[in-house]
């Protein structure tokens, strides 16, 4: 129970759905689909670029906004997946994850009586950020099965105190990855109401079938107006480094940097050597290929135990989660669901009404995690083959 001396604006801040699940998985000996990590380990060269940098001394602050190694490595991949040119110095800032990224960015650019608009689901990140901003979440809801959103709607979620619109893609929890003309309509309002995007792109190297990632930023009259946000850690399966990165013009950057300095100031330096070797070598490995044919197997191998079930899947384009719906098996909601699943069939999963501002209006949906290794895959899919197509729920 929260301190009556703690700030009304953390009201809604206790303990999360997520952090629940994640407690009776353990409680249970659930087989754990919930929570958005790999399981499994990142790749050997960037663990012994790490010890290396280690045992050669670089282990004491690093510079607030970023080592220049890595610095510049961001900004020479960026270039090269987009074609612009970026300032390693003035244009690319080292964060402690991306969630603290956007944490800066919101508390940067939003104030006491500013509005954020966001797509909903969203992260739970987003809307803790602006509440501390003293702002407010404006959402717009994105529609299964294609989680497309209302042009109108998006208009009129625009008002007089707009200062940031914040956008996910490739997209948790849905998958969706938006397209060039939904992203045009997006930029085009952004750009007539002057509001800032903070685009959140950690999953843009996790992409399928032919999907295409593209940043806002990379639109007519968007960089000046766009704060790019990634993790090094989602790429490369070493989500517990916490190493992201923001990219985008300089004016917006001194923001970020104002705020970054004071909340953690600068990132682990040998973790931030080696990324820096990662994303340098990573391209002639065949890093970005090979990793998202392995996560499209990993996809297919629990889509194909979900539908086997009973658990209709939804289309996924990027990330790795797969949405399935639960409608039908007789329970009132996703919580109920989930807990159900996680106590007695042993697979842990995440109800994403969690993600939405009001849960009454989520889909009946449970999200699963795929970024698990083929033991995981196959244990969970050998539980999840207990669960009745009637289950009885409450």
């Amino acid at each position: 129970m929260m301190d009556g001396r703690a700030h009304p604006r953390l009201r809604g801040f206790g303990t999360s759905v997520f952090t629940e699940m994640s407690r009776l998985a353990i409680e249970h000996g659930a087989v754990n689909l919930g929570q958005g990590f790999p399981d499994f380990e990142g790749p050997d060269f960037v663990k012994e670029a790490a010890k290396a940098a280690i045992d050669s001394g670089r282990n004491q602050y690093a510079p607030s906004h970023g080592v220049p190694r890595l610095r510049a490595a961001i900004a020479a991949s960026w270039t090269q997946d987009t074609g612009r040119e970026v300032d390693p110095e003035s244009e690319v800032t080292v964060t402690s994850g991306a969630t603290e990224a956007l944490f800066d960015a919101v508390q940067a650019f939003l104030g006491p009586g500013d509005e954020v608009v966001a797509f909903e689901p969203f992260y739970d990140a987003y809307p803790a950020a602006a509440a501390l901003a003293g702002g407010r979440l404006r959402p717009v809801t994105l529609r299964p099965p294609g989680w497309s959103f209302d042009p109108e709607e998006l208009v009129a979620a625009f008002g007089p105190r707009t200062r940031v619109l914040l956008l996910n893609t490739p997209h948790n929890p849905t998958g969706k990855v938006f397209r060039r003309d939904e992203l045009s309509v997006i930029a085009d309002l952004c750009r007539e109401r002057d509001v800032v995007v903070l685009s959140d792109e950690v999953y843009d190297r996790i992409v399928f079938e032919g999907a295409v990632h593209v940043s806002p930023a990379t639109l007519p009259g968007m960089w000046d107006r766009t704060l790019v946000i990634n993790s090094t850690g989602k790429t490369f399966s070493l989500t517990g480094w916490k190493v992201g990165y923001a990219v985008g013009p300089a004016p917006l950057q001194t923001a970020l940097r104002a705020v970054h300095q004071f909340v953690t100031f600068a990132t682990a330096t040998p973790f931030q050597e080696a990324f820096a070797t990662a994303l340098e070598v990573a391209p002639g490995l065949g890093y970005y290929d090979r990793l998202r044919e392995e996560y499209t197997a990993r996809r297919e191998r629990l889509r194909t135990v979900l539908e086997e079930v009973g658990l209709r899947t939804l289309p996924v384009a990027g990330a790795y989660f797969l949405l399935a719906e639960v409608a039908g098996h007789g329970f009132r909601d996703d919580v109920a669901f989930c807990r159900y699943l996680t106590t007695e069939v042993g697979v842990a999963a995440v109800p994403p009404s969690a993600f939405y501002a009001d849960p009454n209006l989520a889909p009946l949906l449970a999200r699963f995690c795929f970024a698990k290794k083929t033991e995981t895959l196959r244990k969970a899919a050998e539980r999840l083959r207990r669960l009745p197509p009637q289950p009885g729920g409450v």
